[in-house]
């Protein structure tokens, strides 16, 4: 039986990179992506739903997201989703879904006279994907 996991996200990043590196020498980086939908409800209102996805980089493409993204700029991430399970400090069992980055592509900076501002949203509380990893032993 035929199976796909290919995930393609166009969205801004909710925070900077967070750069880390395992063990053994491999970068990774933690990115926060909003990625925005735009509807229209029953009613003819205009709507917007924000969904926020880490996304996981790592080698030498964690290294260059670290040095040129920051908080606010737009990306496409094309990746597979991936699943993980931890114990957290009281010891229950969590799962997470992340993507797993393939290929990041920064799209182009707008200049400030024809910027337009971004929303961001809230990003949800709780453990960052980094602190997941750092539970986990994957990274220092």
């Amino acid at each position: 039986m035929a199976s796909l996991n290919k995930v393609f996200l166009m969205g801004n990043l909710t925070r900077d990179p967070e750069l880390r590196y395992t063990p053994q020498g491999t970068a990774v980086v933690n990115l926060g992506l909003a990625v925005n939908r735009y509807f229209k409800d029953k009613s003819g209102q205009n709507q917007q739903d924000t969904c926020f996805i880490n996304v996981i980089v790592w080698g030498q493409m964690a290294e260059v997201c670290n040095q040129y993204l920051q908080k606010g700029r737009q990306v496409i991430v094309e990746g597979r989703l991936q699943s993980r399970s931890w114990k957290d400090n009281e010891g229950k069992n969590r799962t997470t879904i992340e993507v797993r980055a393939d290929n990041i592509q920064f799209m182009p900076t707008k200049t400030k006279e024809a910027s337009k501002e971004v929303d961001l949203g809230e990003e949800p509380a709780g453990l960052s994907a980094s602190e997941h990893s750092e539970e986990q032993g994957e990274v220092n």
